[in-house]
């Protein structure tokens, strides 16, 4: 008989601490359900659920040391755990198309992820309460994987870790200490005031009379999802309802959400350099740049796009791009009938993501950064087999085995991508869903690299309502596995983990 090798009593009393916790976040919408005289026990039963679990759990007797499989097998818990809590309130609420079991942990786990991704056709149906929950779990998302990437997945995550490591020049960013612990403090606060900062800028519009219709409630629940790089909006239009001034203003807090927020920490306190000489910063910031410009002038040459001059196709072209480069998922405007050309452009952005140690997903800068430099390398060794050329990131080298680490998660991550294409595809042919292989393949892709919107039905102002439920549990599960970047979920299926 095999002995179990991982200590699942302590991975357990983690997770009740993480659940605990979640009855703070929950109380937000509460007060705001309480103001507008809704129904309270869509919260007030999940934050019994939380405490009573959390503080359940914790009381597990068992030692306090983590080791890797532990780490593992908690962050797993506690992102599927806090997506299905997430879901409580929109189930009780009863409106709606949310008030499935199956649409309600979909849009759950769309907003703990800060995928972005909806089952909600008609948000009049939704309160205020609900619609700001939305808006509280990809916040929580965004600064979630944050500080587990700092304080536990800097220790799980393919290449991740070293490279955050590297390219931050934070030493010892893998260890769980106080320093850790002290750190993400430090990050926290660096979000909540970039939140904070995003907020009152949109307000301020809204209260000059230059963005109409931004009130209170729509600067906090934008700015929310714009730093957490999210993109759930409580407006059908998006950002898209407002006005010019509050769409130049997201972009910023949008591509800030997609930055190194270690390298934020040092530019806030006064090393303004930083950034600049960060390779993986001057990368991000150059496909930005390029992209828009490029988007810019298909634009400007599709004679089917009406604009009204030159400022809005720059305003559209930046907006789309740095939304989906980000992983966002906001628009401003409906890009299914853009050019396919710009389509295009907008579909290869959803592979790219923002920076390492950032609110984003994807597959990230740093990973196609280290793939192009080691290509080109082997490139080189294939003409000069005698020379010894390390590949370096900001003139540090990085280690050989984090190289191969990267070209297998990138190679697995386009071969899942592709595998949920085919799912996408075969189940929407069994309902008669009417798909193109472009609508299917840009479904699967927003929802693995969690993108939020896509094209087709799913386009940024429409929804994922019409796909089957069969498909729909298959996009929560690509949300979730693409989040916590695949491994600390895939581990778990084998056999060695447990035993060996």
């Amino acid at each position: 008989m095999h002995r179990l090798r991982v200590n699942w009593r302590v991975s357990l009393r983690l997770l009740g601490g993480v659940l605990k916790w979640l009855a703070v976040p929950l109380a937000i919408p509460l007060v705001v359900a309480v103001i507008d005289g809704d129904p309270l026990v869509p919260f007030l039963a999940p934050i019994a659920v939380t405490l009573a679990a959390g503080v359940g759990l914790e009381q597990l007797e068992t030692e306090k040391n983590m080791y890797t499989r532990e780490a593992y097998l908690m962050v797993s818990l506690s992102w599927l755990c806090v997506g299905l809590v997430g879901a409580i309130p929109f189930v009780l609420a009863g409106n709606g198309l949310l008030a499935a079991p199956s649409n309600a942990i979909f849009e759950s786990m769309s907003g703990i992820t800060t995928t972005g991704a909806t089952i909600i056709d008609d948000f009049g149906a939704h309160s205020r309460s609900i619609l700001l929950w939305r808006q509280v779990i990809q916040w929580l998302g965004g600064l979630g994987i944050l500080v587990l990437a700092i304080s536990i997945l800097s220790q799980l995550s393919v290449g991740g870790a070293q490279l955050m490591e590297t390219e931050s020049q934070t030493q010892d960013v893998q260890k769980l200490t106080p320093k850790i612990a002290g750190t993400a403090r430090l990050i926290w606060r660096l979000y909540a005031g970039i939140t904070l900062l995003a907020t009152g800028g949109l307000f301020a519009l809204g209260v000059a009379g230059i963005a109409p219709g931004m009130d209170l409630f729509n600067a906090v629940s934008h700015a929310m999802t714009a730093v957490a790089t999210a993109g759930f909006s409580p407006q059908p239009d998006s950002v898209g309802a407002f006005a010019p001034a509050a769409q130049w203003l997201l972009v910023p807090f949008m591509f800030i959400g997609a930055t190194n927020f270690i390298l934020l920490y040092f530019f806030v306190n006064g090393d303004w350099g930083r950034p600049l000489r960060n390779e993986e910063f001057r990368f991000y910031l150059a496909l930005v740049v390029g992209a828009s410009v490029l988007m810019t002038l298909l634009l400007l040459v599709d004679a089917d796009v009406a604009t009204g001059g030159l400022e809005e196709t720059v305003r559209v072209a930046t907006f789309q791009i740095v939304s989906l480069l980000t992983t966002t998922g906001f628009a401003t405007v409906d890009f299914n009938t853009w050019s396919p050309a710009a389509k295009h452009l907008l579909f290869a952005c959803m592979f790219l993501g923002g920076m390492a140690g950032s609110t984003t997903c994807s597959i990230k800068l740093l990973r196609w950064l280290i793939v192009l430099k080691a290509f080109r390398r082997d490139l080189f060794t294939t003409i000069h087999p005698e020379a010894i050329t390390p590949v370096r990131l900001s003139g540090t080298a990085v280690d050989e085995a984090t190289i191969r680490d990267i070209y297998a998660y990138t190679l697995l991550s386009l071969v899942i991508f592709a595998l949920a294409t085919l799912v996408v595809v075969i189940d929407s042919a069994r309902v008669g869903l009417e798909l193109s292989e472009f609508e299917a393949m840009s479904a699967a892709a927003a929802t693995f690299f969690n993108i939020g919107p896509a094209f087709g039905i799913a386009g940024p102002f429409n929804s994922y309502s019409p796909f089957s439920t069969v498909t729909k549990a298959a996009m929560t599960l690509l949300m979730y596995v693409g989040r916590i970047e695949i491994i600390p979920v895939a581990v778990l299926f084998t056999r060695s983990f447990w035993q060996s």
